[in-house]
């Protein structure tokens, strides 16, 4: 969304839940499987995928409910023209046209495809010129059709999820790490600018190492945060800290590296739980 986006139909939102074996009677208490930490997944694990999604639609849509935002539409005032769909595609940062153009590639002749020229013209300003008076409303008509859906589902990941959970596993940060630059790389983006997700791991990497270069894993998303509170200062729109202050930086002190649930966060005030 680069506010500053496969699971599709395909995703359930599927419970994190443990499961225990009982150890034979005859096995030593020690070698009880309970006993034994259980193997931490990434971002992309499907639950905790599904977790991700439900955070950031929190911030985004003060909703958990993120599967009601492929219809979503509308001008936020920050600039960026319209913002829309599971991510918040923007058709003044590139992503939304991307979008359109690959939805158009799968089913030519949908509801949004004519609707391509005015989104080249407008990329990069905040202008609706060629998108209004009736932009909004086949969106939503076109956000019924399933390929809509795949199509932001896979725009989202290859924009955004993938490389975010890509350079978490390449840095050696657990699912929460995976998170929080998932998080960042939906806001800021991954462009060039100074308050870009590049950018702010840049930033970080003055202050602290991640661990796959022998850094502490809590001290460096400790300094992660740090930069991102600092790019988000840049910009007015972005300016409220608290999808960082009370939500990540809560999941981080309380040790939950894993991003394990149940999950109790505030963002902009308001309360989410995920049990």
């Amino acid at each position: 969304m680069a506010i500053g986006a496969l699971l599709g139909s395909a995703l359930l939102a599927v419970p994190v839940t443990a499961h225990a074996t009982a150890a034979p009677a005859s096995a030593p208490a020690s070698a009880s499987p309970a006993a034994v930490p259980a193997k931490a997944v990434g971002l992309d694990d499907p639950a905790k995928k599904d977790i991700a999604m439900q955070i950031v639609s929190s911030a985004e849509n003060s909703s958990l409910d993120w599967k009601a935002q492929y219809k979503y539409i509308e001008d936020i005032d920050d600039g960026r023209g319209y913002t829309a769909g599971i991510i918040g595609f923007c058709s003044g940062t590139g992503d939304m046209l991307d979008l359109v153009e690959y939805y158009t590639d799968v089913k030519p002749g949908n509801v949004l495809a004519k609707y391509l020229p005015a989104l080249r013209k407008v990329d990069g300003t905040d202008s609706h010129s060629g998108l209004d008076p009736n932009f909004t409303k086949d969106w939503a008509k076109a956000a019924q059709d399933t390929e809509f859906k795949k199509a932001q589902d896979h725009e989202r990941d290859r924009v955004y999820f993938n490389p975010a959970v890509n350079q978490g596993k390449s840095d050696g940060v657990g699912t929460l790490g995976q998170f929080m630059y998932y998080d960042a790389i939906v806001m800021h983006g991954n462009g060039g600018d100074s308050t870009s997700f590049r950018n702010i791991r840049k930033r970080a990497l003055s202050k602290a190492k991640p661990p796959a270069q022998g850094g502490n894993e809590t001290t460096w998303l400790n300094a992660f945060l740090d930069a991102r509170v600092w790019a988000m200062k840049q910009e007015e729109a972005h300016s409220d800290t608290s999808r960082v202050d009370t939500a990540q930086r809560v999941f981080l002190k309380k040790g939950n590296l894993n991003l394990n649930t149940p999950l109790d966060w505030k963002v902009y005030g308001d309360s989410f739980h995920i049990g």
